[in-house]
């Protein structure tokens, strides 16, 4: 796939490949139904002569907001096949957010299901450039809203009549032409609506394939919003490549009764992969060991022990075995047969690993699933480079690296002067490749910043050992800053933390010249109350007392860090906190601290509790067992 292809070249091309393969898979009703190849390049020509016969011109735009499903897909592609440009919106957004982007953007057209139609409703008078919203479920129109029907039938009698004119919009579609505006989550300004071509995209998956692949007939579950290009690059178009199908979750009524879904999806579908975030792989975590602790201490002992000498056994994978270690292996069977095999079958039997992607994945969580035998391989990427700059895969892995740097690809590591630096010393990430952006929409001056000389300087901290793999070990804009101005990055305590402990849900760092870091910390309730209990028989869970003892083991867990503990050496001491702060509520979308792709927002956690941050530097606040934190509790 050397040549400069477009998407619908590629699609073109594996559907005469892969002509009755199935590409995709959507429950309706209670049968999962099936879409081959030609069937969705098919409907993709169909729903392309639908937008042209609404007179949607080449380079013209159309926002797209929806949830996962067949519809999204194919609606894209319609507008995709048409020259059209696709501006992805999360669903996540609030209705003033979903405003900024489609005027932004220009579009004429607003795509959108039932669940969010709301949403353009109240906004409809704000979005004068909108001729028309179309809908991708039955409901009750008003003015200005078609069906998705409707447009299908106006494909099909359009494509009867102009059959000459849709093959020569379709000729004059080129790699260089938009074929996505991807836009930032806008944590700290208006967001960037990033500039994604058509080769951007092929060349993205032509380098992913280098470090990692898929059987043929595969099948890959999607969990993450279908907005990003995580999910068009790793999911589609990756899946397509190999003559793989993906399926969705079933919609529900609502963000919660879609999540409600996902398990019964998993088992239905039984996939060979799934796409993942360390907040889902977390969940995953959890839910596994509530299923284990269910059945009984005699189960939960047997579980740890051979979880334990599983994750002894495969070390950082690379590394896995040995002769000190090979004793483990025949207990790793028989253990697997027992435990991990019924653990593996509540992912439908035949999951093979996750792909990890969207914010560093803890050491401790990759070690954790490929013990129980589904390995989740950690990857890196950003937008801007739509978006795969390396990764882990079966074989090829180093738990703690983000993997093998795809090919080709140039890559470099540059102090803050914007010199390379050698191998093993930090600095940020900078790539220069095909799937580098062509810019951000109507920003020239943010373009020029961040694409030098054809360089894209990602804003990410790392290093490499060798040419091949890549650590990534953080932002640079989430720097702690001591006051002698010596500068580390928190993320890697951070997921170590709220990884590793039951008793820590969520944790952020904090130093911003001042004279000591502290830690503000969502505590798990839940795991703290029955901790103390077991300890503390007969004692009130809600006195102060029991509060105290809450605050003491938090303490205790940040303590393993420091010298001494059984994380001695893994964070320098000198950053790790001297005070805590432990707060009444998870950072989550509700409250606005985790963006639409589950991150939490460091920027705005800060703002949110300035008071606290202020409080924790005072002698009073700095004392662990003071008012605020037992009221969190």
């Amino acid at each position: 796939m050397s040549e400069r292809i477009t998407i619908i070249d590629f699609v073109e091309r594996q559907t005469r490949r892969f002509p009755n393969h199935v590409f995709l898979r959507e429950k309706v009703g209670e049968q999962w139904t099936e879409t081959t190849y030609t069937q969705t390049r098919n409907e993709g020509r169909v729903y392309a002569a639908g937008f042209m016969a609404l007179g949607l011109q080449k380079g013209e735009k159309v926002s797209l907001l929806s949830e996962g499903k067949n519809l999204w897909i194919l609606s894209e592609l319609g507008i995709l096949y048409a020259g059209g440009v696709n501006v992805p919106l999360s669903g996540k957004l609030e209705a003033p957010d979903v405003e900024f982007r489609v005027n932004h953007s220009d579009s004429r057209f607003v795509v959108v299901s039932r669940q969010q139609l709301s949403k353009i409703r109240q906004i409809r008078a704000n979005i004068p450039a909108i001729e028309k919203v179309i809908v991708l479920d039955e409901v009750a129109l008003q003015d200005g809203e078609m069906s998705i029907k409707e447009l299908h039938d106006m494909g099909i009698e359009y494509a009867e009549t102009h059959k000459e004119e849709i093959e020569k919009r379709i000729a004059s579609i080129g790699p260089d032409d938009y074929a996505n505006i991807s836009y930032t989550s806008g944590t700290t300004a208006d967001p960037k609506g990033i500039l994604l071509t058509h080769r951007n995209y092929t060349a993205n998956v032509e380098q992913g394939s280098s470090v990692i692949s898929v059987g043929e007939n595969e099948v890959m579950l999607i969990l993450l919003p279908l907005d990003h290009c995580f999910a068009h690059v790793a999911g589609f178009y990756t899946m397509m490549l190999y003559g793989g199908s993906i399926a969705t979750v079933p919609v529900g009524k609502n963000a919660l009764a879609t999540l409600r879904n996902v398990p019964t999806a998993i088992k239905e579908v039984r996939p060979h992969v799934m796409l993942s975030v360390p907040a889902l792989a977390r969940n995953f975590r959890k839910n596994i060991e509530t299923g284990i602790k269910a059945k009984g201490p005699f189960v939960e002992k047997l579980y740890n022990f051979a979880l334990n000498n599983a994750i002894k056994y495969n070390k950082e994978y690379y590394n896995m075995g040995g002769l000190k270690d090979c004793w483990r292996k025949p207990l790793m069977a028989i253990f697997d047969k027992l435990i991990f095999k019924t653990v593996r079958e509540s992912f439908g039997g035949r999951m093979r690993f996750f792909v990890g992607g969207g914010a560093l994945l803890d050491i401790n969580l990759q070690r954790y699933f490929c013990a129980v035998g589904m390995p989740m391989f950690q990857g890196y990427g950003l937008s801007e480079a739509t978006p795969i700059i390396c990764a882990n895969s079966p074989g090829h892995a180093i738990f703690g690296s983000s993997g093998r740097v795809v090919k080709p690809m140039d890559i470099k590591i540059c102090d803050s002067e914007g010199n390379e630096v050698p191998k093993g010393e930090r600095g940020e990430i900078v790539i220069r490749g095909e799937n580098v952006m062509a810019g951000y929409w109507k920003n020239p001056a943010a373009t020029a910043t961040t694409v030098v000389d054809g360089w894209l300087h990602t804003g990410d901290m790392g290093y490499m050992l060798d040419d091949e793999y890549l650590w990534v070990t953080g932002r640079f804009k989430s720097l702690l800053i001591s006051a002698d101005g010596e500068k580390y990055s928190p993320e890697g305590f951070e997921d170590g933390l709220a990884d590793g402990s039951k008793y820590v849900e969520q944790v952020i760092l904090h130093n911003d010249m001042n004279p000591y870091t502290i830690a503000l910390i969502v505590p798990e309730k839940d795991a703290l109350k029955e901790y103390v209990q077991k300890n503390n028989p007969g004692i009130d869970i809600e006195s102060v007392e029991a509060k105290k003892l809450m605050l003491r083991k938090i303490q205790e867990e940040i303590d393993t860090y420091r010298k001494g503990g059984s994380n001695e050496g893994l964070f320098p001491e000198r950053w790790l906190p001297a005070a805590v702060a432990v707060l009444p509520e998870p950072f989550s979308e509700r409250n606005g601290l985790v963006n639409s792709t589950m991150k939490v927002v460091r920027g705005k956690v800060e703002k949110f509790y300035a008071d606290r941050i202020d409080y924790a530097y005072t002698p009073e606040g700095k004392d662990l067992y003071n008012d605020k934190n037992i009221a969190s509790l």
